[in-house]
């Protein structure tokens, strides 16, 4: 199996915000649950107070990167 730089990743940002995207040009964000059997685990929003755990094969996945944290100068009102 070969391991691509995002998957060394992986370990230190399990439980935070991630940005997901994937070989198709498309992308999702939620919160990094885990991986399992060559899936990653998201937490994703859907709307309400409803949350969704999705599940996405390694190979649709082209990059995983962490949110950054929030540059606030001022508070906004």
């Amino acid at each position: 199996m070969v391991i691509v730089p995002w998957q060394h990743e992986i370990p230190y940002l399990i439980g935070r915000p991630v940005g997901v995207s994937f070989t198709n040009g498309q992308g999702t964000s939620g919160v990094l649950c885990g991986v399992s059997g060559g899936k990653l685990l998201v937490l994703e929003y859907l709307y309400q107070s409803q949350f969704a755990l999705k599940q996405y094969d390694f190979h649709m996945i082209q990059d995983v990167n962490g949110f950054p944290p929030c540059q606030m100068q001022q508070p906004l009102y």
